[in-house]
């Protein structure tokens, strides 16, 4: 490489590193788990009642049997939504992977859910935690799959 091609890359990479680096939003955004649960928007999305979900420190019904914990995580597009409906559509996603995994293990409940983005834990008894950005919005939810009495 000649002299004066050198210099130009020199000069391109300096002013590339000298632009400030564009940091992604991610809003953390914390709902109610049973608002959601409640709403017609759950039943759209296949929510049918079939699997309890109870979040850590929530009340439950007594424990038959437990059957194993397991992690869910989704993303889901977030441009022209609101953080919250972004949210909303996300989280409802991964507790249809959850009742569909409980239903195929015999399970009726999720208990001691507890929000679990980019593995750090978030733990309330009423609500979940997501992250929205200006494109994605995700959640992740960890649970343990249980047999709950009535």
């Amino acid at each position: 490489m000649n002299r004066i091609a050198l210099t130009a890359v020199t000069a391109v990479i300096a002013l590339v590193s000298a632009i400030p680096h564009a940091s992604a939003r991610e809003t953390r955004v914390e709902l109610s788990l049973q608002e959601l649960l409640d709403s017609p928007q759950a039943k759209e999305a296949g929510i049918d009642g079939s699997v309890r979900f109870y979040l850590a420190g929530q009340k439950h019904p007594a424990v038959v049997s437990k059957m194993g914990e397991d992690v869910a995580n989704r993303k889901t597009n977030a441009a022209n939504k609101s953080d919250e409906e972004a949210c909303r559509w996300v989280t409802l996603s991964v507790l249809k992977a959850f009742q569909d995994s409980a239903k195929s293990k015999g399970a009726n409940a999720v208990i001691d859910v507890v929000s679990y983005y980019k593995k750090k834990e978030f733990s309330s008894p009423s609500n979940y935690e997501c992250y929205a950005g200006a494109i994605m919005a995700g959640t992740a939810l960890k649970g343990t799959y249980a047999k709950v009495g009535k």
